[in-house]
């Protein structure tokens, strides 16, 4: 049984995301307590040319998507996560910059809790579907919990708010290294499958980082995450 099809791993997935869907939804409410909270939302964020607004404009349409893609599963189709390739994922997230940080914020909530109550309601036959993401890799329908779980726990702290990767959820940390790991090997030349014995001996935590492009550790060269 792979991974996917494990309902435990499923459920701990969905539980994870959750999990992590609430401490992002508890800093947006701590920052909107703030003097100036505009302020926040466009200062810069870890990742280069984005600001914390394009952080969590991207959560926003992400969990969209991901609503989206089950939707189409639900009637039986390969939906496209973002309808329209890369070039409409990015007038997604340009279109929630003009946004005011409460409105963002409103958004990001209203978007989690559709993905949750998606999660909650879908039937088997959009579990068992399959979409595209903007690649035009097909996606397993039971895989969208953990891609999901990846993209909070991540940009969480793209968000450079006091969190770092140290900060990863251990489950998590452990369900996405080995899929890291075979997405970084499987780009090696033929011989050289396995990762540098720098990488190897680093905690799996900042092996995950460095595989996501969020740590570059001495002796290794940086990568760009996904």
């Amino acid at each position: 049984m792979s991974a996917s099809n494990d309902p435990l791993y499923l459920d701990n997935c969905v539980e994870g995301c959750a999990r992590s869907h609430q401490r992002l939804l508890v800093l947006v409410d701590e920052v909107l307590e703030l003097d100036d909270p505009e302020a926040w939302f466009s200062a810069p964020s870890t990742l280069p040319d984005w600001s914390r607004r394009h952080v969590i404009a991207h959560l926003v349409r992400n969990a969209e998507s991901h609503v989206h893609l089950f939707a189409e599963a639900e009637a039986g189709r390969q939906g496209d996560q973002y309808p329209g390739g890369a070039r409409a994922r990015t007038a997604g997230i340009e279109s929630y910059l003009a946004l005011d940080a409460p409105t963002l914020a409103t958004l990001n909530r209203a978007a989690i809790y559709a993905l949750e109550a998606v999660w909650a309601g879908s039937s088997a036959t959009a579990w068992d579907g399959a979409g595209r993401n903007t690649l035009g890799v097909h996606i397993k329908t039971r895989d969208l919990p953990m891609l999901r779980w990846r993209e909070v726990e991540v940009h969480t702290t793209d968000l450079d708010a006091g969190a770092t990767f140290h900060d990863w959820h251990p489950l998590y940390v452990r369900y996405d290294l080995p899929r890291m790991t075979m997405m970084q090997t499987s780009r090696r030349p033929m011989g050289m499958s396995r990762l540098p014995d720098a990488a190897l001996r680093l905690t799996e935590s900042e092996r995950l980082a460095w595989l996501l492009g969020r740590h570059a550790p001495e002796g290794l060269e940086a990568l760009q995450g996904p």
